[in-house]
Formats: C-alpha cells, sequence, structure tokens
C-alpha cells in the first residue's frame, strides 16, 4: 500500500476533510500544509512564515510519521517534497459549492467577527476574493493552472478527483488508488 499521499487542490475543495478521515481510517498522521505556511498568530493566518522554516518543519515530522497524508497546496515552496510522494490526489469541486463552504467554514471559525462592520470583515472579504479567483486568474497565488501545471510534473501516480460525492465515497476511492 501507498504510504505517503498529497491531496491537494482549491481552498474549500476538501483536502484536509479528506485528509483527516484516511488518517483516522488508518491511524496514520495527517499534516496540513495551512500548520506550516502560517506563523500562529491572533488572528490567524496573517503572516507567513519563511519558506525554508515551513520546509524544515514539515520535513522533521515527515520523517518521523513514516506514513503519512499532507493535505494542501506544497505547489512551489514544497516541491521539495514531491520525490516523497507515492500518490498524489487533485481534488476538485465547482467553485459555487466551494465557496459556500468557504463561506460557513469562515463564520464556524470568525463568527460575526467577519460581518460588515467586525473586526476581522476585510481579512475575510480578501480572502474569499482569492478563494474565488482560483479557476479564472492567473494573478492568484493559488490557482487552477498552477496545480494543472505542477500536477503534469509528478513522477507518483494521480488520482484526480471530483469531490461532489460524500466523504466516505472519496476516501473509499482514494484508499483504492492506495492499494494499486
Amino acid at each position: 500500500m501507498r504510504s505517503r499521499i498529497h491531496l491537494f487542490g482549491a481552498s474549500g475543495s476538501g483536502t484536509t476533510t479528506l485528509g483527516k478521515a484516511i488518517c483516522r481510517e488508518l491511524g496514520w498522521r495527517h499534516f496540513d500544509t495551512d500548520d506550516f505556511f502560517w506563523v500562529d498568530t491572533d488572528p490567524p493566518y496573517t503572516v507567513e512564515r519563511p519558506v525554508e522554516e515551513r520546509r524544515l518543519a514539515l520535513a522533521r515530522e515527515l520523517a518521523q510519521a513514516g506514513r503519512w497524508v499532507v493535505s494542501g497546496s506544497l505547489c512551489g515552496w514544497g516541491d521539495v517534497f514531491v520525490p516523497e510522494f507515492e500518490l498524489a490526489v487533485f481534488v476538485r469541486l465547482p467553485q459555487p459549492e466551494r465557496m459556500a463552504r468557504l463561506r460557513a467554514r469562515e463564520y464556524r471559525r470568525f463568527g460575526d467577527a467577519i460581518l460588515e462592520g467586525g473586526a476581522l470583515h476585510q481579512q475575510s472579504r480578501e480572502f474569499m476574493e482569492w478563494a474565488a479567483a482560483y479557476d479564472t486568474s492567473d494573478q492568484v497565488s493559488r490557482n487552477l493552472r498552477k496545480h494543472q501545471a505542477w500536477l503534469a510534473t509528478l513522477p507518483c501516480p494521480v488520482l484526480e478527483l471530483g469531490n461532489e460525492q460524500s466523504v466516505e465515497a472519496s476516501v473509499r476511492q482514494i484508499l483504492a488508488a492506495m492499494r494499486v
């Protein structure tokens, strides 16, 4: 069975949810790239960790874990980990559903602070605009064209997964690809 898996896609596509579900099923370690990309701040997601620092931290964790799933985008800053991948899963979700998930997640995380006049309104609005541009813009740091180009360079097997199905069905599909 393949034991070093990378799940990636647009923000809100479900990579973290799927990664956690796979790791619960198998008893493996799950790592979310956001935990390495961002410095722990209040409010969160405002200060990027230096590239070399995040690489070293993730490398340490992966070496200790042995069997792992990394969810989120490593494209660019995490290219050094590509040789470790035994399977890559590119998760896609139609933009309207993805954006609805993100709006709900933003509210769960930050509550009324993201509403008009709230302390995090501007930050949340900018994040949502950035996330919405994934499918159509080359101007944002993480975008569909960049992911597709990166996908074509990966030396491991790749599963492209439309994530409109249940988490359980997606996990079964990924586990099947891991066993091939």
